[in-house]
C-alpha cells in the first residue's frame, strides 16, 4: 500500500508543480505535452497523464492536432476514454468560441487577421471539405456565419443561387466565402474559380458584393482577391 501511496503523492506533486509553472509563466512555460497534461487533469483526478499526453502527441503530431482530432481516432489511443475525449473537445470548442466572439458583430475588413484566425481555427484541420459563407451588413459587420455545404475529402457542391438567396433573407449587403482544402494545398482549383465567379455575378445582380473567397488549409490561406481573381 505504501508504494501506491507514494506514487499518488508523486503524481499530486507533479500536478501542483505544473500548475504553479503555468500560473507563473503562462503557456510559454510549458512544453506541448505538459500543456496537454494540464487539459487531461480535468478528465482523470489522480492518474499520471504524462504517458497519455505523449502518446496523443506522437499519434497526431501537435497540440492543435490533438484537440482537433476526430473522437473516433482519439478513442483508438489506449487510455483515451469518454472523459478524456470530452476534455479535449471542450478545449477545441472554447478556442472556436473565443475567436468567434472576436469577429462577430464587428467590422470585418478592419479585423482581417482575426477573421483569418477564426477561419483557420474552425476549418483548417477538418478532414472533410466544407463551404461556409460569412454574411455582412452595410457596415461590413459580420451578421451571420453559416455552413452551406459539406462534402467529401476533396469536393463540396456549392449552389450559387442558395448562397445569394440566404443573403437576401439576412438583408446582407456583402459576403465572404470560405472553404477548406483537407489536402493541405490552399491553391484554388479550376472549379473553385468558376464557382466563385458565378456567385459573384449572381450576387452583384441583386446588390450584394462578394468581398473575397478564402481557402484555408493546414499549410496556409489563399485569398482570391489577393490573387486578382476578384
Amino acid at each position: 500500500m505504501s508504494g501506491v501511496s507514494e506514487k499518488a503523492n508523486d503524481t499530486a506533486g507533479h500536478r501542483k508543480r505544473l500548475r504553479e509553472r503555468f500560473l507563473k509563466g503562462g503557456g510559454a512555460a510549458l512544453a506541448d505535452y505538459e500543456l496537454l497534461e494540464m487539459v487531461l487533469f480535468q478528465a482523470q483526478a489522480r492518474r499520471d497523464m504524462k504517458p497519455l499526453a505523449k502518446a496523443l502527441l506522437k499519434r497526431f503530431g501537435s497540440f492543435g492536432n490533438v484537440i482537433s482530432a476526430d473522437p473516433v481516432e482519439l478513442a483508438e489511443i489506449d487510455g483515451a476514454g469518454e472523459s478524456v475525449i470530452a476534455a479535449l473537445k471542450t478545449i477545441q470548442v472554447a478556442a472556436q468560441r473565443l475567436v468567434h466572439d472576436e469577429v462577430m458583430d464587428k467590422p470585418i475588413l478592419s479585423n482581417w487577421q482575426r477573421l483569418m484566425d477564426y477561419c483557420r481555427v474552425n476549418m483548417a484541420r477538418n478532414k472533410i471539405e466544407s463551404f461556409r459563407v460569412l454574411y455582412l451588413n452595410n457596415l461590413n459587420e459580420l451578421i451571420a456565419d453559416e455552413e452551406q455545404q459539406r462534402g467529401t475529402v476533396d469536393h463540396t457542391p456549392v449552389y450559387p443561387r442558395e448562397v445569394v438567396k440566404r443573403g437576401l433573407e439576412l438583408h446582407a449587403t456583402a459576403l465572404i466565402m470560405v472553404h477548406n482544402h483537407p489536402s493541405g494545398d490552399p491553391r484554388p482549383s479550376k472549379a473553385d474559380i468558376e464557382m466563385t465567379k458565378e456567385v459573384r455575378d449572381t450576387a452583384e445582380k441583386l446588390g450584394i458584393s462578394l468581398h473575397d473567397h478564402i481557402i484555408v488549409s493546414k499549410s496556409g490561406n489563399t485569398s482570391f482577391k489577393d490573387l486578382g481573381i476578384l
